[in-house]
């Protein structure tokens, strides 16, 4: 199976103690976003857990504990956005994380780390032109460090509208400028595009529209061909991504990022951290009585068939 730990919040930015806890511990439990009295317990152990799924704005907490995971193969996605504080208010320095990126690509691979350029909105400052050069310039701090950069426009779920009512959809003719800026810029460096839940308008461009986390993305990053049941990976109509088995929870993240579609609030997400216990097999408070608790069935995707690329 694939644990992911970053669809809900950013675990290795926040909550690295709590992770290294749980695999030294060897489990771990995560409520139901919807039916919080159901918890869901994982076996952290390589032998059902395939790979080891992140998502991050900060690798840099983790880099120095890489090392207690090095059991389990790892895939890293970093974002790195062009965007300045009123944006992402408690986003490291954007040259800081490209360096711990480098230092990450080294430790893992580059095969078992991407960026994320997303989610892409424009404004006054933020125009199709600064993107570019933005993404030139990150591009190049990359350069060697990855093969895949995973683009996305701003989708303007209720949160999203509600923390950041000025943002607008990317309009069609924008998409395709950047789109095949974009698309130019990373072949120049070695990158692939990829969207995900983006359609196929830039697809003529040479960006793979299949998605951004799939079944072939992880073979490409392990090495290895993976055998995964029917009916695994579906998070959202259309997506082929395997999102499932996420062990964090919504409204944690203290990046504060205006566009952040899994926080409701400031004040809901001070309130959820000040219930962190670094010992708790839960990210946020402890265990109920009333809570219904189950095993969840872990099986290996992992054939031992190596892949050539």
């Amino acid at each position: 199976m694939i644990l992911n730990t970053g669809s809900r919040t950013d675990i290795p930015a926040f909550y690295s103690e709590w992770l290294l806890r749980r695999v030294q511990e060897g489990y771990v439990m995560a409520r139901n976003p919807f039916r919080p009295e159901l918890v869901t317990r994982y076996r952290i152990d390589p032998e059902v857990v395939d790979m080891l799924v992140f998502c991050t704005k900060d690798p840099g907490p983790m880099l120095p504990h890489l090392h207690e995971l090095a059991s389990f193969p790892q895939f890293w996605f970093v974002t790195i956005t062009p965007y300045g504080k009123e944006i992402e208010p408690a986003v490291p320095d954007k040259a800081e994380i490209c360096a711990r990126f480098q230092v990450l690509s080294q430790s893992v691979g580059k095969r078992c780390v991407g960026w994320r350029y997303d989610p892409i909105f424009l404004s006054e400052e933020y125009t199709p032109e600064y993107h570019l050069r933005a993404f030139e310039q990150i591009a190049s701090a990359l350069d060697g460090y990855t093969e895949q950069v995973v683009i996305s426009f701003i989708d303007l779920y209720e949160k999203t509208r509600r923390n950041f009512p000025e943002a607008r959809e990317v309009r069609p003719e924008h998409r395709l400028l950047l789109g095949r800026g974009i698309a130019e810029i990373a072949a120049r460096h070695g990158m692939q595009v990829y969207t995900c839940l983006e359609g196929t308008d830039l697809a003529p461009f040479g960006i793979n529209t299949r998605g951004c986390m799939t079944k072939e993305v992880l073979e490409h990053a392990l090495g290895e061909e993976l055998t995964v049941p029917t009916g695994t990976s579906p998070a959202r109509k259309g997506c082929r991504c395997l999102l499932g088995s996420d062990i964090g929870a919504y409204n944690t993240c203290r990046h504060f990022c205006r566009y952040c579609y899994a926080n409701y609030d400031r004040r809901t997400v001070l309130q959820n951290s000040a219930q962190h216990d670094p010992a708790s097999p839960l990210l946020v408070g402890h265990l109920h009585p009333e809570d219904q608790i189950r095993e969840a069935k872990q099986t290996r995707y992992r054939t031992g068939q190596l892949l050539l690329w």
